[in-house]
């Protein structure tokens, strides 16, 4: 195979895992600033040699942020791309922009109008998303500055002369027609109005009228969201609201992990039961059909202090790994989970100590696994190298036909080296955010052995891409 092939290749996974992993954002052992850059200098070169992998990317379960870092830089730069790939990012950009939330939306619009990136297609492609909005009112009173730059920057007009005068001139009426524009306008000066917006809009009203957050809660309670609640459960048990609670049964296994692992350790003794059947209701309707089917599986999980992560990314690296551990119990027939940290009970664990995997990975390999599955951000340090040396001498010596398949899943980018850190070259590592995405992350590992070369690879992307866009039925 020709050594370009094999080099392009090997670009498109070290940018497909820091476009699933990296955000920006501080990490354990690395700033923001040190993010960023690195971020920005992966974009930069991906889409100056690799346009079409690069547009491609976008069809993988890469993480909102660098989804839309991709749908800028293509909208910037439609000058450099032939019709055959306007043609192809339109339809890939489209369909991304309508699975991303609306927020981060109207952010990347505000960030092409600062930019001054207003070309005839961006235009288009802002005017398709806008029109497909299932409710202009409701954005226009969650999102009015947002809305208001993109029919500016879209060269558009409101969606009616009503929410026209609701975005540009709120008090050339008064009264309007549409039920939650007039909500909004009764919410200045009657409290009862309040509870009937958005819970973000009637937070600030409530500030205005003076209203005890306590009881705020209590009565916003049916306006929030699945987020919301899970995001201020335990801040309104504090307070002292109790109408605020969300149904763990239908949480996302990993957002469900999350939140496990924010609540005190004392909460979590006390309502195992619900908590781990939750966990494990999510893991079965992730693993779906594939559910029992792995066969005998062993988990290296990570749960050294580094799991922690920083302040802006608060115990996410061990939220992949406790959710991890559910799947996999689910997908396997039999499976042997393993934490860094010696602990066996999964509901309690928390970012501790040093990173001994080498032992870790010893002691699950003598399980006799069909496959182990490693979760952890690869600062092996409990002794330095050793599992890499485990590795090599596992699959160079012990098990060279490889038996047992094994896979390294790394929810931290690293930004001095522009990927996720590698254990050992002789196995495949692949950056993981969500662990909804472990069974698809697995099968692409395989590429990053250096086996399998750019048209295997393409192969597999055209795929992604084709389901991608069938999942959006007829994509703009």
């Amino acid at each position: 195979m020709p050594a370009e092939g094999l080099i392009a290749a090997e670009d498109v996974l070290l940018f497909t895992n820091a476009a699933i992993t990296a955000t920006s954002q501080r990490e354990f052992y690395t700033g923001a600033d040190e993010q960023r850059l690195s971020l920005d200098f992966l974009h930069a070169y991906m889409l100056g040699n690799y346009r079409d992998l690069y547009t491609a990317v976008l069809a993988l379960n890469i993480n909102d942020h660098n989804a839309a870092l991709i749908i800028r830089h293509l909208l910037a730069t439609a000058r450099d791309a032939t019709p055959e790939q306007r043609r192809t990012e339109g339809r890939l950009i489209a369909r991304r922009l309508t699975l991303l939330p609306p927020q981060r939306v109207y952010a990347l619009i505000a960030g092409l109008r600062k930019a001054k990136v207003n070309n005839r297609r961006t235009r288009a492609i802002l005017r398709d998303w806008l029109a497909a909005r299932p409710d202009p009112a409701f954005d226009a009173v969650k999102y009015r500055t947002g809305v208001k730059t993109a029919l500016r920057h879209a060269h558009l007009p409101p969606p009616g002369p009503e929410l026209g005068d609701f975005l540009f001139r709120p008090r050339a009426r008064r009264h309007y027609a549409a039920p939650l524009l007039e909500t909004w306008r009764r919410a200045h000066y009657e409290q009862a109005a309040v509870y009937e917006l958005p819970f973000t809009v009637a937070e600030g009203f409530a500030a205005r009228h003076g209203i005890a957050r306590a009881a705020f809660l209590d009565r916003i309670a049916p306006r929030m969201t699945r987020g919301e609640r899970l995001r201020l459960q335990e801040s309104a048990r504090e307070r002292g609201a109790t109408a605020v609670r969300t149904d763990l049964s239908r949480m996302p296994l990993t957002r469900l992990a999350s939140y496990v692992l924010g609540l005190p350790l004392d909460d979590r003794t006390a309502r195992r039961t619900e908590l781990t059947a939750a966990l494990r209701a999510a893991a079965h309707r992730t693993a779906g059909a594939a559910a029992g089917t792995w066969g005998r599986v062993a988990a290296v999980l990570d749960d050294s202090f580094s799991a922690y992560a920083s302040g802006q990314k608060r115990r996410r690296p061990l939220a992949a790994a406790l959710a991890a551990y559910y799947l996999l119990d689910a997908l396997a027939d039999t499976c042997t989970a393993l934490w860094t940290s010696g602990r066996r009970d999964a509901l309690l664990v928390r970012p501790y100590g040093a990173t001994p995997l080498g032992e870790r990975i010893l002691d699950a390999l003598e399980t006799g696994p069909d496959r182990l599955v490693i979760v952890s951000d690869g600062w092996d340090n409990a002794p330095p190298g050793m599992a890499a040396e485990v590795l090599r001498v596992w699959r160079g010596r012990l098990d060279p036909d490889g038996r047992v398949a094994v896979v390294h899943l790394n929810p931290v980018y690293d930004a001095g080296t522009f990927d996720v850190r590698r254990l050992s070259p002789a196995v495949p590592t692949a950056g993981i955010r969500d662990a909804e995405d472990l069974p698809s992350l697995v099968g692409l590992a395989h590429f990053a052995t250096g086996r399998t070369g750019l048209p295997e690879l393409r192969a597999h992307l055209d795929t992604r891409i084709t389901a991608f866009l069938a999942r959006g039925g007829t994509p703009r």
